[in-house]
């Protein structure tokens, strides 16, 4: 899985976004179809009216590359994390970059918190509520499966991909306090995730602390 992570200050947004408030925009490319893309973020604070959290994909692109199905999870503390919304087409949410089976959540309330914003390539639904975040691909439908790669695989509804680089995806996340680049390889989600796990209770406790 390639990667690539930029984070823009939301400066011209500082009018309906708290002065904490940034924009990250992750790239990558997927190998597998049963493969899934996991992108953790945070919330210090509470949203209040006229302030939006936004994780989307931009990246189907009329069907060069895969259909995503994404998910918003919140961390339950505990070594997993706790489904809120799965989706599968929304590209209303940004219709000059989305094309119609991108994918994702505009929300005007989202409390203070860790979360996780996941993607699959259609239909690898998540199988529960609850997601291993130390392997999140064992969370969802085509686990068992073997890995096909993405380019050689007649997604459905999609077919079979027309880009150069099917596995490319584009993730836009705006208005939240951080965001982290997407879990790497398989290899490494275990050690990754238990840093993420120590990472956030850490900051639970920082916040605790203060209360």
């Amino acid at each position: 899985m390639n990667l690539k992570a930029t984070a823009l200050v939301a400066g011209l947004l500082m009018t309906v976004l708290p002065a904490s408030a940034a924009d990250y925009h992750f790239e990558g490319t997927i190998t597998n179809h049963n493969d899934v893309v996991l992108i953790p973020f945070s919330l210090a604070s509470d949203t209040i009216p006229g302030e939006w959290v936004q994780v989307y994909t931009d990246s189907y692109h009329s069907g060069e590359n895969f259909d995503p199905i994404t998910a918003l999870w919140i961390s339950d503390g505990a070594g997993g994390a706790t489904l809120l919304y799965q989706n599968d087409d929304n590209s209303s949410i940004n219709p000059a970059t989305q094309t119609y089976y991108d994918s994702g959540f505009s929300l005007n309330f989202l409390a203070a918190g860790d979360y996780f914003f996941t993607i699959a390539a259609y239909n690898n639904w998540a199988l529960g509520t609850t997601l291993n975040l130390a392997n999140p691909a064992s969370s969802f439908s085509f686990n068992a499966q073997a890995g096909i790669p993405i380019g050689s695989w007649n997604q459905p509804a999609s077919g079979y991909l027309t880009g150069s680089n099917p596995g490319f995806f584009s993730v836009q996340v705006t208005g939240v306090t951080s965001a982290t680049p997407p879990v790497p390889e398989p290899s490494t989600l275990g050690l990754l995730g238990i840093g993420l796990l120590v990472s956030f209770a850490a900051s639970r406790r920082r916040k605790n602390a203060k209360v």
